[in-house]
């Protein structure tokens, strides 16, 4: 992967606009969801408009529970009236839980470029997380009907996604070193009974960095993509999504 300088970012995803073959990653550290989902929001307004390339987005979240498309109220059970919020959005899949110790990656992905095949995509990801896990010596696997990467017979990682336009939002979430007692009261993807693992549960005790670089890297080359990797703290305060609300990206102060 090469490394842009913080300011770059928008300079280069505007002069590249709709080009194929880049994908543009960048990790935010730790990110409330609302002011996530706002941004993926804002940002795949502007790759529907062609204005920037494909992007992967790698972040933290405050602890939340949040709803899919499939979700009903009763998958919540306790979490529903307890201090965590809950958020009911767009993507695909059941109740899920954010918090500390997981790799959250939210793709802004032009599926126009690539068949329009919303099924191809899914795993392709899928196989993107099973082979990042495996340089970390977990065997992950697919299981027929249940999205997502398993261990086992215990889930790893969520999927679920939205798509507008054949533009993608929303992505994956791959439990690192989670709190796994915070999917006790809930079911978990709508699956009763499924068991929660992470890497540290599976005996894994790996970097988080170490982790968002691998995963990075294997999106990037499940989608056939060139990486474009953005570095420091300044891209956090220019991806603010109040900075895209007139349709145009701003330059990045120095």
């Amino acid at each position: 992967m090469r490394w842009l300088q913080s300011d770059e970012i928008f300079r280069v995803t505007m002069q590249l606009g709709s080009v194929a073959g880049l994908l543009v990653t960048t990790e935010l550290g730790v990110v409330r969801y609302d002011t996530a989902l706002e941004l993926q929001e804002a940002l795949r307004d502007l790759r529907i408009r062609g204005a920037i390339p494909d992007l992967l987005l790698l972040l933290e979240h405050p602890p939340v529970y949040t709803l899919g498309r499939a979700a009903t109220a009763d998958h919540l059970g306790a979490v529903a009236t307890g201090s965590v919020p809950v958020r009911r959005v767009g993507r695909g899949g059941g109740v899920t839980f954010h918090g500390p110790g997981q790799v959250v990656g939210y793709l802004i992905i032009d599926l126009s470029l690539r068949n329009r095949d919303v099924h191809a995509y899914l795993r392709c990801l899928e196989s993107a997380l099973i082979r990042a896990v495996a340089r970390f010596g977990i065997g992950g696997e697919r299981v027929p009907g249940r999205p997502g990467v398993w261990v086992g017979g215990r889930k790893l990682a969520s999927i679920g996604i939205g798509v507008k336009r054949w533009v993608t939002t929303h992505g994956f979430a791959l439990n690192v070193s989670t709190d796994l007692r915070c999917f006790d009261e809930i079911v978990p993807c709508g699956l009763p009974g499924v068991q929660m693992t992470s890497l540290l549960a599976e005996g894994i005790h790996p970097d988080r960095r170490d982790v968002e670089t691998c995963v990075a890297q294997e999106i990037a080359r499940e989608l056939g993509c060139r990486a474009v990797r953005l570095a420091g703290d300044s891209e956090r305060k220019a991806l603010d999504p109040r900075a895209y609300r007139g349709g145009v990206a701003p330059r990045i102060p120095s």
